[in-house]
């Protein structure tokens, strides 16, 4: 059996074939072809060792020595080659200790995670699939590669990927599989939460968020973090609603991770996402979502004004968003108050302080003194244009400005 590969991984393979060693496509990007699917990157394994690689290419970039890997650019994108090892004895449930390079592509293979991943592939061999991976991806199982505990206990984070492909590819855990991954759970206390974090993410960004589920089905939730088990809770039963219907909303991080943490509350979910070491901008964008979430937004202009007001661009679209996903009984409701927004923003509707009709410095040209008071007039006036959109006009403004402080 044949598949495409890029021409720049035809011409490593070529070249490292050329002086005598084996080369191979491997691992992910063997099995997204097969799916069909664009693999994100091509990772090539090989019986040459680093500085026999480093010999082929010339000039290459050694992005991991110690664990046999060296990258080669080929128009501008690296091409990860990594020899043949045994990975030894695993310290921190993350790393092996030590690794002793092999010439048999069969003991490189048997160290990798699941047998949808431990597939090789060159146009002269055809697909090696020693341990079942084409059976696999045929009958949609995430199926580890031997003994699942063994290959959870060397590294733990293997058991959020074995949800993460669930999700991404809509397959079943094998039933041994499934079963280490609550005997593993507390293994996850060892993982570092960048790490936890990113396959959790890629979860909850797939076709099928809800599989995130399966981290509190199978015990793994209190060792994610010390807050994360909290978000099930009483809530147990909206949680899985809102994981059910989070497929329904745009593939965007912040919206995910609102659907997700939308019942837990806005205390909750920060503290959930400072703890995974989740990125400022969305943590705040989440944590606005879901302080709003629970709100019931009004229909009349004014109090639309005010919301959208309250957050960034774009912040508003995507509150409704999540709303209409996860509330589609409010769905009429929630449609109404789009319109009120679209047409606020077909008026011009001010609705942030800077398009204001005037500024700090008309004010300072029609004699309002300066100083701190400045700031709380400025307020005042947008608050009156938040309510009274047509008077946002700078004459008018500036004689409002100026009969307070004159008063004052």
């Amino acid at each position: 059996m044949q598949i495409i590969i890029p021409k720049q991984v035809e011409e490593i393979l070529a070249g490292l074939r050329a002086d005598g060693y084996e080369a191979f496509a491997v691992g992910g990007c063997v099995r997204d072809t097969l799916l069909g699917r664009v693999p994100g990157d091509w990772d090539i394994t090989t019986s040459a060792r680093p500085e026999q690689v480093k010999k082929v290419f010339g000039k290459t970039i050694d992005t991991g020595l110690q664990h046999g890997t060296v990258t080669v650019m080929r128009e501008h994108v690296g091409y990860e080659i990594t020899t043949y090892r045994i990975d030894g004895e695993y310290e921190d449930a993350r790393h092996p200790k030590e690794v002793a390079f092999t010439s048999d592509l069969k003991e490189d293979l048997r160290r990798r995670d699941f047998t949808i991943n431990a597939m090789a592939y060159s146009h002269e061999t055809g697909i090696v699939d020693i341990f079942g991976g084409m059976k696999d991806l045929k009958e949609g199982v995430v199926r580890c590669v031997g003994n699942a505990v063994e290959r959870f206990t060397e590294d733990a984070l293997r058991i959020l990927r074995a949800i993460r492909f669930s999700a991404q590819l809509n397959f079943t855990i094998e039933d041994e599989t499934y079963a280490a991954l609550t005997v593993i759970a507390p293994n996850l206390a060892n993982v570092s939460k960048e790490r936890i974090q990113a396959e959790l993410t890629k979860t909850l960004l797939s076709d099928h968020p809800e599989r995130i589920l399966l981290v509190e089905e199978t015990g793994m939730s209190p060792y994610i973090s010390a807050g994360f088990h909290s978000v099930f809770g009483t809530n147990i039963g909206r949680v899985r609603e809102a994981c059910m219907r989070a497929s329904g909303l745009p593939a965007r991080k912040s919206l995910r991770w609102a659907a997700f943490l939308s019942y837990g509350g806005e205390d909750c979910a920060a503290q959930i996402l400072k703890e995974l070491k989740m990125d400022n901008d969305t943590t705040d964008r989440v944590k606005t979502l879901v302080r709003w979430f629970s709100e019931e937004l009004q229909e009349d202009d004014c109090k639309v004004r005010e919301v959208m007001s309250s957050m960034e661009d774009g912040r508003f679209d995507e509150l409704l968003l999540l709303k209409e996903s996860l509330r589609p009984e409010e769905a009429a409701g929630t449609g109404r108050i789009r319109k009120t927004a679209e047409a606020v923003r077909s008026r011009g509707d001010c609705i942030r302080m800077r398009d204001m009709a005037v500024t700090g410095k008309d004010l300072i040209a029609a004699g309002v003194r300066p100083g701190p008071d400045m700031g709380n007039i400025l307020q005042r006036l947008f608050l009156y244009v938040l309510k009274h959109p047509e008077c946002n006009e700078k004459e008018y403004l500036l004689n409002m400005a100026v009969k307070k402080d004159t008063e004052e």
